[in-house]
């Protein structure tokens, strides 16, 4: 016990996060796809324990589970995601969910959410940005499952969720929203460090790169003659690759995530290449310069190759920055129990906290991933640091509503 410091009940909260993980338990890990039998019965779990913590549960007509505080004034919104991606770890999502049931057990006045498909089994956040009023009765007609393609309406009928409402926040109910998490890195873990204020979290800019060449035969064309698709994308992501170093930030990752060559037989030189291209930080400036240079390497290929690229954008999202009052009640939280232990650092995945960024004071907290491994059944996270961060969660929660 620190003094001057709130204190959660951690045992219950790592008891609750492994009683969770029986549900779907796949290995090591959990496979709870969004609206599956074991998504649903977990969610049923959740709503049972949000009841024996005194708050009053509700699902939604998209899979939303909210446990409201039934007493006055203002309150937080805590939690995150309960599904699962396919054959993946036990506390993405979960952490988060279970953190906050563990705040409203202490006694603080907060609503805990778990949203539904963060996945994206289904869409894009649908959960979160249902709740916020983003998502239309249009878009999920339009949904289907991404692995297998069972329309999102079929699929919220066979879990019998076809014909509820879909809540939305109630305005004015909440001064924040906080998510713990694990890191889905090494940071913490390399420098052996407890816990992560995160700062917010990154844009995502995706693009596709089309370069026409000439399809023609592997043995019969002179290599003079050639206008080879494949080649002239290798050379065009080499020259990125080595230029991108130069307008970058610390934490700034660049990946070629598909490179689909036409025809793509041995013998048959590729008369057209289409590469998906994403590059990711939380500084806009960064964001742009990385475009620029983007934009001047196609300029550059076009110069050079007897191949056209063309550069499409497919989206650009913008920074979602955590609230500066949120983080310094968290580092104050962080450096009263795991001194020296912490850090600040942004998110480089996409979370739920981005869309509640939008309409409330946002915040996430890390704790360290074993190996930086997550959306694999090996993930995990040492109990201690699972506790640590707790305790830091809930101590800067108090602090945060006291502000």
């Amino acid at each position: 016990m620190h003094s001057n410091t709130f204190e959660p009940d951690t045992d219950r909260f790592l008891a609750d996060l492994h009683a969770l993980r029986r549900i779907g338990a796949f290995r090591t890990g959990v496979h709870r796809p969004t609206y599956t039998p074991e998504d649903m019965e977990s969610r049923e779990w959740l709503m049972a324990r949000m009841a024996k913590a005194g708050l009053v549960p509700e699902m939604d007509g998209i899979g939303n589970v909210l446990g409201r505080h039934p007493g006055p004034g203002p309150k937080l919104l805590a939690g995150s995601h309960i599904e699962s991606q396919n054959e993946a770890g036990w506390l993405d999502g979960a952490l988060g969910v279970v953190s906050a049931l563990v705040l409203a057990r202490a006694g603080l006045p907060v609503d805990v959410i778990a949203f539904a498909d963060e996945e994206g089994h289904y869409g894009s956040f649908l959960g979160s940005r249902s709740f916020t009023g983003l998502l239309d009765e249009a878009e999920i007609d339009a949904q289907a499952n991404r692995y297998h393609g069972k329309p999102l309406r079929d699929a919220l009928r066979e879990a019998g969720l076809a014909g509820r409402p879909r809540m939305v926040m109630e305005a004015g109910r909440y001064k924040g929203f906080v998510e713990m998490h694990i890191e889905q890195g090494t940071t913490l873990e390399a420098a052996g460090e407890q816990v992560g204020v995160v700062t917010g979290i990154v844009a995502i800019w995706q693009y596709r790169i089309t370069i026409e060449g000439q399809q023609d035969h592997a043995g019969g064309t002179t290599m003079a003659e050639r206008r080879d698709a494949g080649l002239a994308a290798v050379r065009l992501l080499a020259w990125l690759d080595a230029e991108f170093p130069k307008h970058c930030a610390d934490r700034t990752v660049w990946t070629c995530g598909r490179i689909a060559l036409s025809p793509g037989a041995a013998s048959i030189i590729p008369g057209r290449a289409e590469v998906l291209f994403q590059f990711r930080d939380i500084s806009v400036d960064v964001l742009e310069r990385l475009d620029a240079v983007l934009r001047r390497g196609v300029a550059e290929s076009n110069r050079r190759e007897r191949c056209v690229a063309t550069l499409e954008v497919m989206g650009q999202s913008a920074p979602a920055p955590c609230d500066a009052g949120w983080q310094d009640a968290l580092a104050a939280a962080a450096e009263a129990l795991a001194p020296g232990k912490w850090r600040r650092l942004p998110s480089g995945a996409g979370h739920d906290a981005q869309y509640m960024a939008r309409v409330m004071p946002s915040a996430m907290l890390f704790v360290p991933s074993i190996g930086g491994i997550s959306h694999h059944w090996s993930e995990d996270t040492k109990a201690e640091d699972l506790a640590m961060g707790m305790r830091v969660l809930a101590e800067g929660a108090r602090r945060f509503l006291a502000g």
